[in-house]
C-alpha cells in the first residue's frame, strides 16, 4: 500500500539513478552532503510516526467531536453564514482556484482577477468610496492599515499629529491590534466614548476611528460630525459591517475617508477565527498609499482590455524600508469566495438577507420588550443589548440549552446571522423572558436619514448569475483562464508551490471545524485546542525551539511578530536603545518594511560576488552598531538558493554583539530534518504554513506566519485568549490564533508525512532542484552554487547575457505561458533573473518538461538576429493568446505552430493565456479598479 510520503513526492528511488547520472553524484546521500554542507548539520527532529490518510481523517474527525455546535449569537465580528454549495464545491474545494499563485503574471491569471475585480466593485458600491483593494488579512489589522495610511498622508500638513482617536464602542480586538501597531510606531491611541469629546481641530490627532454600526449593535447617525470633520482636514476610518450596508447608508455617503471592515459574512465559515477577507476602501485621493494589491483594468499587446496588479504590486521590492506597508499575502481565496457570494445573491439577494435578519432582531427585541425586558438602545442592525441585573442567569440558562451569547458587565449581548430562523426568535424569547421586570416599551426602529436610498452593485455580474447553472459555468470561464498547480509545475523560488493534498483539505469543511465561533467557552472548542496543542509540539519539534504562536496570519504578519517579541526582550532589559536591524541586501523586501513597523532602522548588509552575506561588512555594522544593535534577520538557505557555511559564525557575532537572530523561514523547506533554526543560533522564526507545510497559496492567500521561538521569548509572545492578562500583552490579529481552521491542513500534512516523511520531502526538494540546474546549466549561466557546484532547494538563472538579444527575464517568463508554465519568481532577489524552485511534489516527467522548455527557448533566444529579428520573434512577442492564432491575420515571420504549440507535449494539454501580454505602464497611468466584468469592454 502507498504511503503518503509516495503520494506527496513526485520523483522515487528508481528514479535516483538516472538523476544522480545527471548531477554527477555516485548517490542521493553524496549529493545531499555536497548540497547542505556538515557544518550546518543538526541532530534535526525526534521521531514521530506517519499516518495513513484514511487514519488521518478518522482522528480528525474524532477530534472535531471535542468542539461543541452550539447556537451562537455572540456576534462581535464573527457571524453564522450559509455558504452556497455551489461556491463550496466549485470554488472552496477546487484546486484550480485554491492552488493558484498571486496574479503577478496577468495573462495567465485573468479569471481569479475578474473575481477580485468584482470582490473591489461589491465593496466600492457597499462602501460608497472610489477605490478598493484585493482584500487585506482580517478587519482588525484593515483598520491599522487605514489609521497608519491617513498619519502618513497628513504628516506634511501635520506633523505634530501622534494620536488616533478612537470614537464609541468598538470592537475590542480591533482596539487591541490598533494599540499595538501604532505603539510600535510610536503613536498613540485615545478612546473617547461621546462625539462632545472630539476636537477635529485639534493638531494631536491625525485621524478618528469608529464603527459602524458599534460594537454593541447600535446605528449611530454621524453625518454631522463626518462632515465637521472633513471640513477641518480630519480623515475619517469607519469599521463597516459590509451586509448591514446592503440597507444601511453608506459610510461614503457620510463623508468618510477610509472604509474597512471583513467580508466573512458574505459565505466564509467562521472557522474559530479565520481565514477571512479584510476589505479596505478609500477615496481617490488616497490611491497612491493605499496598502496590499489593487486589481486594475489595463490593454494586451492587441489593444483588447487585461487586467493586471496595479501600482502597488511589488513595492516592498522597490520601497523596502520606505514601503507603506509590509503586506505580501492577503486573503485572495475568501475575498473570491465573497465577491461569487454576492454575484449568487445579487443586489435583491443581499438585501433580502440583510432585511431578514434585521426583522428578526427587530421581533426579538419587540418580544423581549413587552415580556419586561430593558433593551438597551432603540435602533440597531442586527444585534441587542439586554440590561438586566440578571445577566449572569440569563447566560447561564441560555448555556443550558446549548446556547452561546456574550456576556458583558449586567448586560447580555445577543447577535442574529443569516441562520437565525423564526423557531430561534421563539425560543430565545421563552428562554429570556422570565428574568423579565418592568421595562418601558419603546419603537424599534433605524433613523430614517440612517437607511440606505441609493443602488448598489447594478452592474450585470451581479444581476447575471442566479442561477446554480449559470453561475457554475461562469466560474468555470473563469478558471479556464488561469494557470493552477492542477495544471503544471509552479516552479517559483521562495513561494514553494508544492501539493496541497485533498485529504489535508477535506477537513475545513466539516462542520465541527468550520461552524465554530472564535469566542466560546473553552470547552466548547477543545479539539481545537487540542489540535493547536499538537501543532506546537510538532512545529517545536522541528524548528526545536520552546513554543509557537499561531496569531499571525501571513508571512509578513510573522516577521513583523517576530521582530516585535524582540524589541518586547531588549526593553525588558531595560536596553530600549536597541533599534537597528541588520537586513542582508538579497533580503525579501518585507524585511526591511517589517522592521520599520516594528520600530527599527534598517541598515544594509552587503553581499559577496557568490551571493553570501559578506562577512567583513557584517563584522564593521556589527560593531559600528554595537550600543544599538536590536537584530540582524537572515534567510537561510540564503536567498540566493545556497546553503553559507558561515552561518553559525554570523549568528554568534550577533549574540556576542548583544543582539537577537530573526530566521526568516521562507525557505525551511531545504532545512526540515536536517538542521533547524535554533540549532543554526536563531532566536525566533516564523514559518510560512502555506510553504513548508501545505496549505494552499489560494491566488494570493490565505496564509499562516506563525512564529516559533526560543525559550527566553516564549513570554513574550502575542495573548493567547481574549482577556488581555496583564498590561504587557497584545494582539496582532483579529483572532488570538490567527486563521485557525486551515491549521488543521498543516497539522494533516504532518501527521500523514512523520518525521522520516517530512525529511524525505526536503531531501526530494533538493535533489529536484539539483537536477534540474545540472541540465539547465549547460544553456544558462546558473548564477550561485556553493564550492561543490551545489544549490539547496533553488537556484537563478541569470538572464542579464541576453541583453544584446532584446531579450530579458520577463521575456521569458511570457513564453513559458506558450509552453503552459507559470514563470519562476522573476527579478528577485537580482534583478533580470528568474528564480525556480520546483519543489518535492514534481515527478521526474513534470521536470524535464519544464527543461525542456526552457532549453527550446534559449534556442529560440540564440535565433534572434538570424531566423527572428529583436522586433518580431517568438519571445517578446509572447504569449500568444487563441485570438491571434485563430486570427486571419498573421504577420510574424514564425509559425503559429512556433507561437503556440513549440513542443509536441504541448499540444496534448494546451492551455491558451486568456490575452495577449498586457501593458503595465498603461494601467498604472489609467486606473481602473471598479467595473464590470471585461466582456463588457470587448
Amino acid at each position: 500500500m502507498h504511503s503518503f510520503v509516495d503520494r506527496h513526492t513526485g520523483i522515487s528511488l528508481e528514479d535516483y539513478p538516472l538523476i544522480m547520472e545527471t548531477v554527477g553524484a555516485t548517490s542521493s546521500e553524496e549529493l545531499l552532503k555536497q548540497a547542505i554542507p556538515m557544518e550546518v548539520r543538526g541532530a534535526g527532529m525526534q521521531a514521530f510516526s506517519s499516518n495513513p490518510e484514511h487514519a488521518t481523517l478518522e482522528h480528525l474527525r474524532e477530534l472535531s467531536h471535542k468542539n461543541k455546535t452550539y447556537k451562537t449569537y455572540i456576534g462581535k465580528g464573527y457571524y453564522g453564514t450559509l455558504l452556497p454549495s455551489v461556491i463550496r464545491r466549485n470554488i472552496l474545494e477546487n484546486p484550480g482556484w485554491y492552488t493558484a499563485y498571486t496574479p503577478y503574471q496577468a495573462e495567465i491569471s485573468q479569471g481569479r482577477m475578474e473575481a477580485i475585480m468584482n470582490f473591489q466593485s461589491m465593496v466600492c458600491d457597499l462602501t460608497g468610496m472610489e477605490i478598493a483593494n484585493a482584500s487585506l488579512l482580517d478587519e482588525a489589522t484593515a483598520a491599522t492599515e487605514g489609521a497608519i495610511m491617513v498619519y502618513r498622508h497628513n504628516q506634511k500638513k501635520k506633523k505634530q499629529a501622534d494620536t488616533l482617536l478612537v470614537l464609541g464602542k468598538v470592537f475590542e480586538q480591533t482596539l487591541s491590534v490598533l494599540r499595538t501597531r501604532l505603539n510600535s510606531l510610536g503613536l498613540k491611541l485615545r478612546h473617547v466614548q461621546t462625539e462632545q469629546e472630539v476636537d477635529s481641530n485639534d493638531p494631536s490627532i491625525f485621524g478618528l476611528f469608529m464603527q459602524y454600526p458599534a460594537e454593541d449593535g447600535q446605528v449611530i447617525n454621524r453625518a454631522e460630525l463626518l462632515t465637521q470633520c472633513k471640513n477641518n482636514g480630519l480623515p475619517t476610518i469607519v469599521a463597516a459591517d459590509i451586509l448591514a450596508l446592503s440597507i444601511l447608508k453608506s459610510p461614503g455617503m457620510f463623508g468618510a475617508d477610509v472604509v474597512v471592515g471583513s467580508t466573512q459574512r458574505f459565505g466564509v465559515p467562521m472557522g474559530f477565527g479565520g481565514p477571512h477577507a479584510g476589505y479596505f476602501a478609500t477615496r481617490e485621493q488616497y490611491k497612491r498609499l493605499v496598502p496590499g494589491r489593487i486589481i486594475g483594468l489595463s490593454k494586451d499587446r492587441l489593444g483588447k482590455p487585461a487586467m493586471r496588479l496595479s501600482l502597488q504590486t511589488r513595492e516592498q521590492h522597490i520601497k523596502r524600508d520606505k514601503a507603506t506597508s509590509n503586506i505580501c499575502t492577503s486573503q485572495v481565496l475568501l475575498a473570491v469566495m465573497a465577491s461569487f457570494y454576492a454575484v449568487y445573491h445579487g443586489p435583491k439577494g443581499l438585501r433580502a438577507i440583510a432585511n431578514s435578519i434585521h426583522s428578526l432582531t427587530v421581533r426579538l427585541a419587540e418580544d423581549l420588550n413587552k415580556a419586561g425586558i430593558k433593551i438597551k438602545h432603540s435602533s440597531f442592525f442586527d444585534s441587542i443589548v439586554i440590561r438586566s441585573d440578571d445577566a449572569k442567569n440569563i447566560y447561564d440558562k441560555l448555556l443550558e440549552h446549548q446556547i452561546n451569547v456574550y456576556l458583558g458587565h449586567n448586560e447580555i449581548h445577543i447577535s442574529l446571522d443569516e441562520t437565525t430562523c423564526e423557531k430561534d426568535v421563539k425560543q430565545l424569547v421563552q428562554l429570556i423572558s422570565p428574568f423579565g421586570t418592568n421595562a418601558e416599551v419603546v419603537p424599534f426602529e433605524i433613523d430614517q436619514d440612517s437607511l440606505r436610498v441609493t443602488d448598489f452593485l447594478q452592474q450585470k455580474v451581479f444581476n447575471k448569475y442566479t442561477t446554480e447553472t449559470e453561475i457554475m459555468r461562469y466560474m468555470k470561464r473563469l478558471e479556464r483562464k488561469d494557470i493552477a498547480l492542477n495544471h503544471s509545475m509552479i516552479s517559483l523560488g521562495s513561494c514553494t508551490m508544492k501539493l496541497n493534498s485533498a485529504t489535508s483539505m477535506l477537513p475545513i469543511t466539516w462542520n465541527r471545524w468550520a461552524n465554530i465561533h472564535p469566542m466560546v467557552p473553552q470547552d466548547q472548542a477543545e479539539g481545537y485546542f487540542e489540535l493547536m496543542t499538537r501543532l506546537d509540539q510538532y512545529l517545536t519539534n522541528i524548528l526545536n525551539f520552546d513554543k509557537m504562536s499561531f496569531q499571525p496570519n501571513s508571512g509578513a504578519q510573522g516577521e513583523y511578530a517576530g521582530l516585535l517579541v524582540i524589541k518586547k526582550y531588549l526593553d525588558s532589559l531595560n536596553q530600549t536603545q536597541r533599534n537597528i536591524c541588520l537586513i542582508p541586501a538579497s533580503a525579501h523586501g518585507t524585511n526591511p518594511a517589517s522592521a520599520t513597523m516594528a520600530g527599527m532602522k534598517v541598515v544594509v548588509v552587503k553581499s559577496t560576488e557568490n551571493g553570501e552575506i559578506d562577512l567583513i561588512d557584517l563584522e564593521n555594522k556589527v560593531k559600528e552598531h554595537a550600543e544599538n544593535l536590536a537584530a540582524a534577520m537572515i534567510t537561510y538557505p540564503s536567498t540566493h538558493g545556497v546553503f553559507e557555511k558561515g552561518i553559525k559564525y554570523i549568528t554568534k557575532l550577533i549574540h556576542d554583539f548583544g543582539g537577537q537572530v530573526y530566521m526568516d523561514g521562507a525557505n525551511l523547506n531545504a532545512q526540515v530534518g536536517f538542521t533547524s533554526p535554533y540549532e543554526l543560533g536563531a532566536d525566533v522564526c516564523h514559518l510560512n504554513l502555506h510553504k513548508t507545510f501545505s496549505i494552499p497559496h489560494g491566488g494570493g492567500g490565505p496564509g499562516v506566519g506563525c512564529i516559533g521561538v526560543a525559550k527566553h521569548l516564549s513570554p513574550l509572545l502575542p495573548q493567547e485568549s481574549w482577556e488581555p492578562k496583564n498590561d504587557e500583552d497584545y494582539m496582532l490579529s483579529a483572532a488570538p490564533w490567527g486563521s485557525a481552521l486551515i491549521l488543521l491542513i498543516t497539522y494533516s500534512y504532518i501527521h500523514m508525512l512523520g518525521s522520516e516523511g517530512l525529511k524525505t520531502s526536503t531531501e526530494r526538494a533538493i535533489i529536484n532542484a539539483n537536477y534540474m540546474k545540472s541540465r539547465l546549466e549547460k544553456h544558462y549561466t546558473i548564477l550561485y552554487t556553493n564550492e561543490d557546484n551545489r544549490v539547496a532547494h533553488e537556484f537563478i538563472i541569470d538572464c542579464r547575457v541576453f541583453k544584446d538579444k532584446g531579450v530579458g527575464a520577463v521575456d521569458i517568463a511570457k513564453r513559458l505561458m506558450d509552453y503552459g508554465y507559470h514563470a519562476p519568481t522573476m527579478s528577485f532577489p537580482v534583478p533580470n533573473t528568474l528564480m525556480v524552485e520546483p519543489t518535492e511534489s514534481e515527478s521526474l516527467e513534470e521536470l524535464d518538461k519544464f527543461v525542456d522548455s526552457m532549453i527550446q527557448i534559449h534556442k529560440e533566444i540564440d535565433q534572434i538576429g538570424t531566423l527572428y529579428t529583436q522586433d518580431d520573434n517568438p519571445l517578446i512577442n509572447a504569449p500568444h493568446c487563441m485570438s491571434e492564432i485563430i486570427s486571419s491575420e498573421w504577420s510574424h515571420s514564425y509559425s503559429r505552430e512556433t507561437a503556440s504549440t513549440p513542443l509536441d507535449f504541448v499540444a496534448t494539454n494546451k492551455i491558451w493565456p486568456a490575452v495577449a501580454r498586457v501593458d503595465d505602464a498603461y494601467g498604472d497611468r489609467n486606473l481602473v479598479c471598479s467595473c464590470d466584468p471585461i466582456e463588457m469592454y470587448l
